[in-house]
This record gives C-alpha cells, structure tokens and sequence, in this order.
C-alpha cells in the first residue's frame, strides 16, 4: 500500500478532528476504525472525510475519483471500515485511471 494515500486519509482525518468540538476521534491511526459498528465517525463524518480525501487527491495529484460510488456501496467489505481498507480503496479508484 501505497502510504501517500494513508497520509492523505490521516491528515484528513485531523482536519476534521479539529472542527469537532466534544467528540474527537481518538488515537487516529493506519488502523483507525472509521464506519461501521466500532466506527469512529457518524455519517457526516464519514460524508466529510470522503470530500476532503477526493479534494486532497484532486489538489495534489490532479485525478478526480468519487470514493462514494456505487462500487464502493456493492462491495462485500466495506471500504468505510478503517484507513486501511479506505486507503486499499482510493489506490484501486487511482489505478483505474
């Protein structure tokens, strides 16, 4: 795995930590739980995180991908679970490219 794309998850991650006045994510990581049963992150917290990754990849690396597709609701596994099943995901939309 590629760990630009972890990078990109994290600093997100704590851009949106920092909006959050009472409820902060904790001990943000590679294995952070994001969505999900042990997740971190509500639906607009998730909804946030997926702007700001397709933003940050836009600026950076100028490709365009929607992580909220319908592959990604089709899939088995979800790739919401955690940063690494996020970052597995985006590198896969990056390399349809």
């Amino acid at each position: 795995m590629k760990d630009f794309t972890v990078d990109i998850i994290l600093e997100s991650l704590n851009e949106i930590n920092e909006t959050f006045k009472d409820k902060k994510l904790k001990d943000i990581s590679r294995k952070t739980q994001l969505f999900g049963s042990k997740g971190q992150l509500d639906s607009l917290g998730l909804v946030t995180l997926v702007a700001l990754v397709e933003s940050k990849i836009s600026d950076k690396y100028n490709k365009s991908i929607t992580i909220a597709s319908e592959k990604a609701m089709s899939m088995k596994s979800s790739p919401f679970k955690s940063v690494l099943t996020l970052a597995k995901f985006v590198e896969e939309l990056l390399n349809e490219k």
